[in-house]
């Protein structure tokens, strides 16, 4: 079982100012507006620098699955990378990134927002969608990263405005308008509400058409089954892989960690009590609660416990 975390290393984020290590300075929308490319420049160039950082971090703790934060390049839909005017200093540091990756074996993917929707009816999602999810393949592109699932771009399918097969149709349409580095990496993720699309769903509509592996997430399948047990479904997204290691999400609800029945049951839990079940397949985890780095340490006492 590869452990991996989700884009924040708590320890050297909450370091103070000067001497803190994250990959998610941003700005708000007026400074852009005063400040512009040459400021998102500066800021971007730090948090490829300090992503190196981390990835460091993670060898020194034998930590080789990462997913890397979409903040990176702060307002990034506004001006294209090569804008920038630290441009290629920027490229320089995430070549190194991606190598220093390579060479230690570190699984490096990536979660763009829920705002992402192919899916949708509204032109002007579907353009701002191909182009994020385009941005994101950009950066694993200068890394040098591999345009396959292996450095996954993984999103869900994002609604289903009252009928699933049609909107499914439209997903699969619009995955044409990606990029080929896009495409090749792009995975999809079953969903929390029993309304939405389940591992089953996302096989049949979905994968059946373009081929693009399922990210099975088991916190979600508690709430989203299609009719499936855990192993069925973990199974079924696990087929869509190929010869790449399979990678599932993990969480438990923050409701039932703290006991308290008013935080909703999807809601991510800080740390861990269970190891989840894999059924003797071989998939890469990624660890999904709040205390990220910390909560993969604990994962990892618990697994040496059980053993």
């Amino acid at each position: 079982m590869n452990l991996g975390y989700a884009c924040i290393n708590h320890g050297l984020s909450i370091l103070p100012k000067s001497k803190r290590v994250t990959t998610n300075r941003s700005m708000i929308k007026k400074t852009f507006k005063e400040r512009g490319t040459t400021y998102a420049s500066e800021i971007t160039l730090q948090n490829v620098t300090d992503l190196l950082t981390i990835l460091q971090w993670n060898v020194d703790n034998d930590i080789r699955f990462f997913r890397m934060s979409s903040d990176i390049f702060p307002w990034a839909s506004e001006y294209d990378l090569e804008q920038l005017p630290d441009f290629n200093a920027i490229a320089d540091t995430l070549r190194k990134c991606g190598d220093f990756a390579t060479q230690h074996g570190i699984r490096l993917t990536t979660h763009p927002g829920p705002y992402n929707k192919l899916c949708s009816s509204d032109e002007r999602i579907i353009n701002n969608t191909v182009k994020d999810l385009n941005h994101h393949a950009e950066v694993m592109d200068l890394m040098g990263l591999s345009a396959t699932p292996y450095n996954k771009i993984n999103i869900h399918v994002g609604a289903t405005y009252g009928d699933k097969p049609a909107a499914g149709e439209v997903f699969c349409r619009n995955f044409d308008r990606l990029s080929d580095t896009c495409k090749q990496r792009l995975t999809v993720e079953n969903d929390d509400k029993a309304s939405m699309w389940s591992t089953r769903d996302l096989y049949d509509m979905i994968y059946s058409n373009i081929k693009i592996p399922i990210v099975f997430d088991y916190h979600h399948h508690q709430f989203c089954t299609g009719g499936q047990t855990e192993q069925e479904a973990l199974t079924l997204a696990v087929s869509t892989w190929g010869d790449i290691v399979p990678v599932v999400h993990y969480s438990q609800s923050r409701s039932e960690e703290h006991n308290d029945p008013s935080i909703k049951p999807q809601a991510h839990s800080d740390s861990y009590w269970s190891v989840p079940e894999l059924y003797g397949i071989n998939v890469d985890v990624m660890l999904e609660c709040k205390h990220k780095e910390q909560g993969l340490q604990k994962m990892r006492q618990l697994i040496t416990e059980g053993a």
